[in-house]
């Protein structure tokens, strides 16, 4: 008998929660049609930028020329 009782109270207490869940989903849909067309819009990811084998090796050389000079001002300075 114990085990019915226990089955009955957690079928209410997912009862509540389905009322509580459906109260929430149903804020949810009002917030959406509030905000009316602009809701529906699917959200886009960026797409990821792709440097080319050229460009690549313009940023290396440019920062081994720079390392280049921060080490000759270094020597100077020493």
């Amino acid at each position: 008998m114990n085990i019915l009782a226990a089955i009955k109270r957690e079928g209410r207490k997912l009862e509540k929660q389905v009322h509580k869940l459906n109260h929430q989903l149903d804020g949810v849909r009002a917030a959406a049609k509030a905000l009316g067309h602009s809701a529906n819009k699917e959200i886009t990811v960026a797409k990821k930028r792709v440097l080319s084998a050229a460009g690549r090796a313009a940023i290396v050389k440019a920062a081994k020329k720079r390392w280049a000079k921060v080490r000759k001002q270094g020597k100077k300075a020493g």
